[in-house]
């Protein structure tokens, strides 16, 4: 993906309302900052979106893949496609209106080009992302326990070292395996949480006080939010609020 590719830079966040689907004020600001971040800072690398609904999230991601980085999506899209019973009931429940046109017609409309997209289970992203490349991957795929726990394994592979990963709905009250796969990852491999939204976990297997002190100094001149620091499991992390 080159960057006459991305949307350009009138692209604002509020543009996103425009798209169906769960992406809060919140989210919106941490995915700009802490990718803008990345592009300033470091670690470079390429993007990466588990589950992609109709493409609210994907649309910002994309905005944010420099020159040189690839953005890459995976979704089933459908039911049909789904790796055993259980994931394809959720696809019918929670999904049922979810195809690969209507996320493509959504990015088109704020992007030239599509990234990459992998129609299939998220267990096989391994085989179309190369280990190390990533800086920042986004899981937002299956609910179900077993699955969280290997896209989770999957992104530890496929981040760089100071990678940042973000995991969609960790303590929603209709998805506990998440939350299960989740801290299970904090508490058995390394993974540091960074902050905290009302919906997602930020977190990172490198490098989490220097990331986490410069978001903490950042929110404090933010009109709208504001972050608190708490301890938890020996942990220094955000929670981040609209005020």
């Amino acid at each position: 993906m080159t960057a006459q590719d991305t949307a350009p830079p009138l692209l604002t966040l509020d543009r996103l309302d425009e798209v169906e689907g769960w992406f809060f004020a919140a989210d919106r600001f941490l995915f700009d900052w802490l990718l803008t971040h990345q592009r300033d800072h470091g670690p470079r690398g390429d993007l990466l979106e588990l589950g992609v609904y109709k493409g609210k999230s994907a649309i910002l991601l994309g905005h944010h893949a420099d020159e040189g980085e690839r953005f890459t999506v995976c979704d089933l899209f459908d039911a049909g496609e789904a790796p055993d019973d259980s994931t394809a009931t959720e696809m019918r429940v929670y999904y049922p209106t979810l195809t690969r046109q209507v996320f493509e017609a959504n990015y088109l409309r704020f992007h030239r080009r599509l990234p990459v997209v992998v129609q299939g289970s998220s267990s096989e992203i391994a085989r179309h992302v190369p280990a190390r490349s990533c800086r920042f991957v986004h899981i937002d795929a299956s609910h179900l326990y077993h699955h969280v726990r290997g896209d989770i394994a999957a992104a530890r592979e496929l981040l760089t070292e100071d990678g940042v990963v973000s995991l969609d709905d960790f303590r929603s009250p209709h998805t506990p395996g998440v939350a299960a796969a989740t801290w299970e990852a904090v508490l058995t491999t390394g993974l540091k949480p960074v902050v905290l939204t009302e919906s997602k976990l930020y977190g990172t297997w490198g490098s989490a006080d220097g990331l986490r002190d410069a978001l903490a100094a950042h929110l404090t001149t933010h009109p709208t939010l504001w972050g608190v620091t708490e301890e938890v499991a020996g942990h220094t992390l955000l929670r981040v609020h609209s005020r």
